[in-house]
C-alpha cells in the first residue's frame, strides 16, 4: 500500500480542514465551531490512521469512519450556512467538496475490497 500522504483524498480532506478552520476563525458559537472542525479533522486523520494500521480490514474500518465524518461535516455545513455562520458561496463550495470526498473515499473502499476478493 502507498503512503497516505500520496493519496489525493487525504490531501484534499486535509486542505478542506485547514480552509474550514480559517473560515470559522471568527465564529463565536464555539460549540458549532468545535463540532465542525472535529468532523473536518476526522477525515484525513482516519484515512492516515487506517493506512498506518497493519491490516486491510483495519484500513477499511477507518475509511468508513472517515466517510461517516464526511457526511457529518456536510450536515453541519448546511446548518452553518442557514445560521449565517458561513457565506453561502463558500458553503456551496465546501459542500461540493465533501460530496466529492465522500465519492473518493467510497471508491477507495471499493478498490481495496476488490483486492481482498482477488487475494
Amino acid at each position: 500500500m502507498d503512503a497516505f500522504e500520496n493519496l489525493e483524498v487525504w490531501k484534499r480532506s486535509s486542505r478542506l480542514c485547514v480552509e474550514l478552520y480559517a473560515a470559522l476563525s471568527r465564529c463565536k458559537d464555539l460549540g458549532f465551531k468545535d463540532q465542525v472542525t472535529r468532523a473536518a479533522l476526522s477525515m484525513p486523520s482516519n484515512i492516515a490512521e487506517g493506512y498506518e494500521r497493519d491490516s486491510r480490514r483495519e484500513l477499511m474500518r477507518f475509511l468508513r469512519i472517515a466517510k461517516g465524518s464526511c457526511g457529518e461535516l456536510r450536515t453541519q455545513l448546511y446548518i452553518g450556512c442557514r445560521l449565517g455562520y458561513l457565506d453561502v458561496i463558500q458553503s456551496r463550495r465546501f459542500i461540493s467538496e465533501t460530496c466529492e470526498l465522500s465519492r473518493m473515499i467510497y471508491a477507495l473502499i471499493k478498490s481495496i475490497a476488490a483486492v481482498e476478493v482477488k487475494s
